[in-house]
C-alpha cells in the first residue's frame, strides 16, 4: 500500500512538472497582425507635417559652457530626425512620394554595389576619376531631382558652433558641410557655414594623412582639395579641413577632418552636409576612436525623433550576430546572414548564397541609407514564393515599381500575415514586425512586400527592415546587435 502511494505521488508530481513545462514552452510565432488603418493614416499625415523649427534649436554656446570630448565622456549621443519631419513634402499624394523614394533608393543601391564590384576587380575609385591631373571637376549628372538621405541629426560646426542639420550615412566615410563662399550650393534650412567666423577652422596640407585617405583629392597651393560623389548624382567639392564639431550636451570634438564644400549639388532636404558613419579611416566613428555606436530608426512616415549613441553598450537581450569587414572595401559593415524564415519555417536557401567570399564579393551589408532590403535573386525568389504561398487567402494587387508582390488591403482594418525572420550564422534569429516587411505604397490600401531582388552578388539590409530596432555596432568585439523596441 505504501509503495502504491509512493508511485501515485511520483506520478502526480511528474504529471504536474510535465504540465508546467508544456505551458512554459510556447510554439514558434507564425503570424503577425498588421495594423492597416494605422499605416494608411500615417501615409496621409506625412504629407502635412510641419517641419521642425530650426531656429528653436539654434544655440550660441560659449567656451565656458562647452565640454571638450575626452575619455571622461565615454558615452554621448545625437538626436535623429526623419527626412519627413524636417522637410515639408512637395508631393501631391503618397504614391508619388513612394516612387520618388524608390527612385533614389535604386540609384543608391546601384552605387554601393558598383563600388564593391570595382573593388573586387581591382579597380580603384581614383582610377575612374582622374580629370587630366589638373583640377577636380564635378560629375555631369545632377542630383537635384533625386535627393539623398533619410535620417538627419543636428550638430554644431566650428567655434563658436553654427548649428546645422547633417545627413547620417553608414554607407560613406567623408564628413562635409556646405561652406561660403559658394560657387554652387543647394538650398539648406540654415545659413551656409562661414569658415571665416570660426576660430577652429584649419585647412589640411596635401601631405596630411587625412588627405592621403581620400579616394579623390588634389593639391592646390599646398592645400588639400576633395571630391565626393554619390549614386544619385549628388556631389560635393571643396577644401579638406579640420574643424570642431559640437554634439548634444555641448560636447565638443576637436580636429575632425571634413570637407568644406564650395561646389555642391543634390537635394539634401535642407541639410547642410553629411556625417559619415562607415568603417573607413575618415568616418566620424573612426576619427573619435569610438568602440561602438548605435542608432534606432523610427518610422520614416513619423515626425518622432530617436537617438544616435556612441560608445554605449549593446542592450541586454539583443539578437547578436558576427560583424564582418571586407578587406576590399573598408566602409561597409557586413553581417553573417545565412538564411530567412517564413511563418516560423527556415527556407531552403543554399548556404553560400549570402556568404562574403574571400575575394571580397557577395555578403550582406547593413545600411542606414538604403530603404528596401535587396537579396540575391536565388535567396529572394525562395523568400517571395514562401511568403506568397502563406498568403494565398489575401487579395493580390498589381506590382509597384521594384515590388513584385503586393496586396489590396483597402477593405481591411487589420490583417494576419505570416512572420518573417532573419537567421544568422550563430543560430540566432531576428523576427521582424509586420510593418517592416509589408508597407503601404499609396493611401488607398495597397501594401507591398518590402524586399527586392538583385542580380548583384551584394545583398543589403535596408532601413525599412531596421525601423523600430536599435542597431548596435560593437566595433571592438566585431558584433552587431539588434534590439527591437529600444528607440
Amino acid at each position: 500500500m505504501a509503495e502504491s502511494w509512493i508511485f501515485l505521488s511520483f506520478f502526480l508530481s511528474f504529471s504536474l512538472i510535465s504540465t508546467v513545462q508544456s505551458r512554459s514552452i510556447s510554439p514558434p510565432t507564425t503570424l503577425h497582425t498588421l495594423d492597416v488603418s494605422d499605416s494608411i493614416q500615417k501615409t496621409i499625415n506625412v504629407l502635412s507635417f510641419t517641419p521642425h523649427n530650426t531656429l528653436q534649436s539654434l544655440q550660441t554656446q560659449s567656451e565656458d559652457s562647452s565640454l571638450e570630448f575626452s575619455s571622461s565622456f565615454s558615452t554621448f549621443s545625437l538626436p535623429l530626425h526623419t527626412r519627413s519631419s524636417i522637410h515639408k513634402s512637395s508631393h501631391k499624394d503618397y504614391a508619388s512620394l513612394v516612387k520618388a523614394r524608390l527612385a533614389r533608393d535604386s540609384a543608391r543601391v546601384n552605387s554601393l554595389q558598383t563600388r564593391v564590384r570595382l573593388a573586387v576587380n581591382g579597380v580603384k575609385t581614383t582610377d575612374l576619376n582622374k580629370f587630366g591631373g589638373e583640377e577636380l571637376q564635378v560629375p555631369v549628372i545632377s542630383g537635384t531631382s533625386h535627393g539623398s538621405g533619410e535620417y538627419f541629426s543636428r550638430v554644431g560646426i566650428g567655434h563658436p558652433p553654427s548649428q546645422v542639420y547633417m545627413v547620417l550615412d553608414t554607407g560613406s566615410d567623408v564628413n562635409w558641410v556646405q561652406c561660403a563662399p559658394c560657387a554652387d550650393c543647394y538650398q539648406q534650412s540654415d545659413p551656409i557655414f562661414e569658415p571665416a567666423s570660426s576660430s577652429s577652422y584649419s585647412p589640411l596640407t596635401c601631405d596630411a594623412s587625412q588627405c592621403q585617405y581620400l579616394d579623390i583629392s588634389e593639391c592646390r597651393n599646398n592645400t588639400c582639395m576633395y571630391e565626393v560623389s554619390y549614386g544619385d548624382g549628388s556631389y560635393t567639392v571643396g577644401d579638406f579641413v579640420t574643424e570642431t564639431v559640437t554634439l548634444a550636451d555641448s560636447v565638443q570634438v576637436k580636429d575632425i577632418a571634413m570637407g568644406c564644400g564650395h561646389n555642391n549639388e543634390g537635394l539634401f532636404v535642407g541639410a547642410g552636409g553629411l556625417i559619415g558613419l562607415g568603417g573607413g579611416r575618415l568616418s566620424f566613428p573612426s576619427q573619435i576612436n569610438a568602440t561602438s555606436y548605435s542608432y534606432c530608426l523610427v518610422d520614416r512616415d513619423s515626425d518622432s525623433t530617436s537617438i544616435l549613441e556612441f560608445n554605449s553598450q549593446t542592450p541586454s537581450g539583443a539578437v547578436t550576430a558576427p560583424l564582418l569587414r571586407n578587406d576590399k572595401v573598408d566602409t561597409f559593415y557586413y553581417v553573417e546572414l545565412t538564411g530567412l524564415s517564413v511563418a516560423g519555417k527556415p527556407l531552403p536557401i543554399p548556404a553560400d548564397t549570402l556568404k562574403l567570399t574571400g575575394d571580397g564579393g557577395g555578403g550582406v551589408i547593413v545600411d542606414s541609407g538604403t530603404a528596401i532590403t535587396r537579396l540575391r535573386t536565388a535567396a529572394y525568389d525562395v523568400l517571395r514564393d514562401a511568403f506568397v504561398n502563406a498568403t494565398k487567402g489575401l487579395p493580390a494587387a498589381p506590382g509597384v515599381a521594384l515590388f513584385d508582390t503586393c496586396y489590396d488591403f483597402s477593405k481591411r482594418k487589420s490583417v494576419e500575415v505570416p512572420t518573417v525572420s532573419f537567421r544568422f550564422s550563430n543560430g540566432k534569429e531576428l523576427g521582424l514586425p509586420a510593418k517592416n516587411y509589408l508597407i503601404p505604397v499609396d493611401s488607398s490600401g495597397t501594401f507591398c512586400f518590402a524586399f527586392a531582388s538583385t542580380s548583384s552578388s551584394l545583398s543589403i539590409i535596408g532601413n525599412v527592415q531596421q525601423q523600430g530596432t536599435r542597431v548596435s555596432y560593437d566595433l571592438e568585439r566585431s558584433i552587431i546587435g539588434f534590439s527591437p523596441n529600444k528607440c
